[in-house]
């Protein structure tokens, strides 16, 4: 069995060094509709990221300002924060075994954890080819299956719960879609090689 991952940050910025408030992640099957699993919750050491110049923006800081202050204290309570090694060493043995690996946007969730551990001189636990973008997935639905499960967002664990299983969604919407038609044929009226 094919083992994915998921993984969600709360962080201060967007750009790929952003410092990271939070992160969560599950594992999980994409090809049914188990229960996640084996998940994983920081909060990260934000004085040693600021050391490392990573990234703040203010524009996101206001954003996390109208945010409900329940949400705004998981994100940016003091307690329990680890420092980065810990978790850099935690995520690495996390991935042991793991094919598939998802955030959800291009560029944001596993880029700038990538960073991090560039940052740290500690090598990437993953492939390039082995990680999936799952907002360009899910956007393919008619609904975003999310909007249907979750009430509680910005809470990095329960984002990464919740878009797995917007994945197990997306996947079984493809295989009926597969096994019910026969999918797109390529003709000359819609190749490339008749616009040319």
């Amino acid at each position: 069995m094919t083992i994915h991952a998921m993984i969600d940050l709360e962080t201060l910025a967007t750009d790929p060094h952003a410092t990271i408030l939070t992160i969560g992640g599950v594992k999980f099957n994409p090809d049914n509709n188990s229960e996640p699993h084996s998940d994983f919750y920081f909060r990260l050491d934000v004085d040693e990221q600021d050391k490392l110049g990573r990234s703040q923006d203010q524009g996101t800081i206001d954003w996390w300002g109208k945010q409900d202050p329940a949400i705004m204290e998981e994100a940016f309570g003091e307690d329990n924060r680890v420092g980065l090694v810990h978790f850099l060493n935690h995520l690495t043995k996390w991935m042991v075994g793991v094919d598939v690996l998802w955030g959800h946007g291009y560029g944001f969730d596993v880029t700038i954890v990538e960073t991090m551990y560039r940052q740290m001189s500690l090598p990437i636990p993953w492939n390039f080819w082995q990680v999936r973008d799952g907002r360009t997935l899910i956007s393919l639905l008619p609904r975003d299956p999310r909007k249907d499960m979750q009430t509680d967002l910005h809470n990095a664990l329960k984002d990464s719960y919740y878009q797995a299983k917007a994945i197990q969604v997306a996947y079984s919407k493809l295989y009926a879609n597969i096994n019910n038609t026969t999918g797109l044929s390529v003709n000359p009226s819609n190749s490339a090689a008749h616009i040319i």
